[in-house]
């Protein structure tokens, strides 16, 4: 498992692998432009080659970029359509450029209406932002379920591939927080392997690409997104030590998202915990 953080960009791509770095990171994840801004931002070739010469000499070995928080790719106000469609075909173009493990995606929300109806215009605009980038993947992220946010459960993250057009590059990221507020419950081995084998059958784990290991201040099924420290939420020690430690997350990105253990941003001493909570949940499945 590449266990890692979310690091800032300032300064650009390589600084964030240098971030990853200083933070013994074997993945990273950032935003490429501000997350709260319809300001797009785009990489120039010396960026691009910074950024691999710094790739080549460190030890992080996967790249995820996250799609701003305003893309609502389900939005009925076409002018929220056009600046999501154009912030999602740049994320795409810069995860092409710098050739990254994928860009992670929070699809949308059914503010009103009917929810198929949402999943039909997300799946319409994610389908035109893929077909004018060349190769990067998107991975879908299952939601918590406020504000009817869409892929909160399995069954709706399968609708949005069917209704993307299904195709190779569409993956899914996995938050750990979001799935125990949305309801599944993930807090031991047992609990976290019928959740997946739930998710085999709705999605198929072949299209699973990245996930986001955050613990839930939240309780289950509360639909309610507020991470926590890892190992001080409602997933505690055990259940983060699961989720790292499950078999079949085995080669992924597992990005921790923060806050960190000084409610700030992830540091060293937050992917150090990743891994000692790894180690526990090894040790517990060896038992």
């Amino acid at each position: 498992m590449l266990v890692g953080a979310h690091v800032s960009p300032a300064g650009g791509p390589a600084q964030a692998v240098q971030r990853g770095v200083e933070r013994d990171a074997r993945a990273i994840q950032f935003f490429n432009q501000n997350p709260r801004a319809w300001r797009a931002r785009e990489y120039g070739d010396e960026e691009v080659e910074a950024y691999a010469a710094a790739r080549e000499g460190s030890d992080v070995r996967a790249t995820l970029i996250h799609a701003v928080y305003l893309i609502n790719c389900a939005s009925e106000d076409r002018e929220i359509a056009a600046k999501s469609l154009n912030s999602l075909k740049i994320a795409l173009r810069v995860g092409d450029a710098l050739g990254v493990t994928g860009v992670v995606l929070h699809a949308g929300s059914a503010l009103r209406g009917s929810v198929e109806s949402a999943i039909e215009r997300a799946g319409r605009l994610i389908a035109q932002a893929l077909a004018e980038s060349e190769r990067c993947p998107l991975h879908l992220e299952n939601t918590a379920g406020a504000g009817g946010t869409l892929g909160r459960s399995f069954e709706e993250l399968a609708r949005l591939i069917d209704a993307a057009g299904g195709g190779e590059r569409l993956g899914m990221c996995l938050d750990s927080c979001h799935l125990l507020a949305s309801g599944y419950d993930v807090r031991t081995p047992v609990g976290l392997a019928e959740v997946l084998d739930q998710c085999d059958i709705a999605v198929g784990l072949d299209r699973l690409g990245s996930l986001h290991v955050n613990d839930s201040k939240s309780e289950l099924g509360s639909n309610v997104d507020r991470h926590a420290p890892l190992g001080d939420g409602e997933l505690g020690d055990e259940g983060c030590g699961a989720f790292l430690s499950e078999p079949r997350f085995e080669g992924l990105p597992a990005v921790f998202e923060g806050p960190g253990l000084d409610g700030k941003a992830p540091s060293a001493a937050d992917v150090a915990r990743l891994g000692q909570l790894r180690q526990r949940g090894l040790a517990a499945r060896a038992a």
